[in-house]
């Protein structure tokens, strides 16, 4: 499909009473309009023009980098038609299939914008309207045929007489398509003659059958794909749908989930096969899981990689990477540029930040780790921390192979621990220890008899 997608995400969207744009929440961590954007790009869009006004800067933000994506900025907020009609002036589109969506549509899909688009693109009719059928219709335009089964015209719901609001069933989601030629020719004759002295777009439906051009329409199967988002309500509601969906995907390719409802995966996460995913977890942006995994209970990972045959329970990781056959937790938190290797184990009360844990090597308990590369087959005492910031700096910790860090070891870097090495429990280690050596650093311990019966007596 050489097909253009206008997006319209200029609005206020006062109804969400935020301080934000209403394109800019999120639906399981990711923002409404990436949603639609994203749908358009997978629909094969040669163009994707988003038209952006109220918090301007904050939605280009949100759709900086992508390829194929342009922004034009609606100054004047005039309507859906005046909103068009500054896309095609600033971007030149003329020809083609054109397609409308509105930035708050996050549920259609791919497919549904394919086929919208084909509607218009042999030239039989000059625009289409997206349509769906409701469980409660009130509220929606009704679409009204004529004898050739073209739209006749869209009734508002304020305007529907009550045979109509029975009879008229099909409703308009607020999405066209035009071809971009007919588009560009007569989108000037919009005019403002309403009570809001707005320009709408679907004025253009009888300016197109005014000038003897075909307008149908298209029938959306899933009438989901066509509801939008006005309130915090509405939000939560599309959510709700959006994680049912994605979730039936996953447990049809293999996916177990003991409580699909408490189950949150955002729609660019990936989970293999015979993977098990317990109540209250949370796979947020590009994380990928591998097979035969077992995540949660508790546990919310965003943009982090899980190798298979690994458990993460009980566990918060961003932009992490885990490896096969690791453990992790319970109430392990893993922060960016974490690695945990083959075999490898974060647990209890674990801490590990832009650290390496070589294959097989663990941090069981109550442990900090910070800035450190740790070679394979080390095991860390409980209590035991490296002091990586110095009040300005971070400094690395080394750590290598089959060292074994006592309990309560504070490795004050920037700190060399050999392979091979010792340290003795309740340590503080401030220079490098060589491979093969026992490091050792203590108070002597004092014991004082009948100190406990003195201090009573003086009290």
């Amino acid at each position: 499909m050489e097909a253009t997608v206008i997006i319209l995400a200029a609005g206020e969207g006062t109804r969400m009473k935020s301080n934000h744009a209403k394109v800019s929440h999120q639906i399981l961590a990711k923002p409404m309009i990436r949603w639609v954007v994203d749908a358009a790009l997978a629909a094969g869009a040669g163009r994707v023009i988003t038209v952006v006004g109220s918090h301007a800067d904050e939605v280009r933000a949100l759709l900086a980098g992508l390829d194929g994506v342009e922004c034009v900025e609606q100054a004047e907020r005039l309507g859906t038609g005046h909103a068009v009609r500054v896309a095609l002036e600033a971007t030149g589109v003329c020809e083609g299939p054109v397609v409308i969506l509105n930035g708050d549509l996050p549920l259609i899909e791919p497919k549904t914008i394919r086929k919208f688009a084909d509607t218009v693109a042999d030239g039989t009719a000059a625009a289409a309207v997206l349509t769906m059928t409701t469980p409660d219709p009130f509220g929606y335009g009704r679409i009204e045929l004529d004898e050739a089964g073209q739209v006749l015209r869209i009734i508002e719901q304020k305007d529907c007489t009550d045979e109509q609001a029975k009879t008229l069933l099909e409703c308009n989601a607020g999405c066209y398509a035009f071809d971009g030629a007919a588009l560009a020719a007569h989108i000037g004759e919009v005019g403002c003659d309403n009570a809001q002295g707005e320009y709408y777009l679907p004025d253009m439906l009888e300016i197109l059958r005014n000038h003897g051009l075909g307008v149908t329409y298209f029938h959306c199967n899933d009438f989901r794909e066509g509801l939008g988002v006005n309130s915090r309500a509405q939000l939560a509601e599309l959510t709700a749908i959006a994680r049912d969906r994605i979730n039936a995907r996953l447990m049809a390719e293999g996916v177990t989930m003991i409580d699909p409802a408490s189950t949150w995966i955002g729609p660019d996460a990936t989970v293999g096969r015979d993977t098990i995913i317990y109540p209250a977890t949370m796979l947020m942006g590009e994380t990928v899981i591998g097979e035969e995994c077992t995540v949660g209970p508790n546990t919310r990972l965003t943009d982090t990689r899980v190798g298979d045959h690994s458990v993460i329970d009980e566990t918060v990781a961003e932009n992490v990477q885990i490896d096969n056959f690791v453990t992790c937790g319970p109430r392990a938190y893993l922060r960016p540029g974490t690695h945990l290797c083959d075999h490898s184990k974060a647990g209890t009360h674990v801490e590990i930040k832009k650290s390496t844990i070589g294959v097989g090597s663990k941090v069981p308990h109550l442990s900090y780790i910070g800035d450190t590369t740790m070679g394979e087959g080390v095991n860390v005492g409980a209590g035991s921390i490296t002091c990586n910031y110095d009040g300005v700096h971070k400094n690395a910790t080394t750590i290598g192979d089959n060292t074994f860090i006592g309990s309560d070891t504070m490795m004050v870097a920037p700190v060399n621990i050999g392979a091979n090495a010792v340290t003795g429990a309740s340590s503080c280690i401030t220079k490098d220890v060589p491979d093969g050596a026992l490091a050792i650093e203590r108070s002597e311990q004092r014991i004082i008899e009948g100190y406990t019966a003195r201090k009573r007596a003086r009290q």
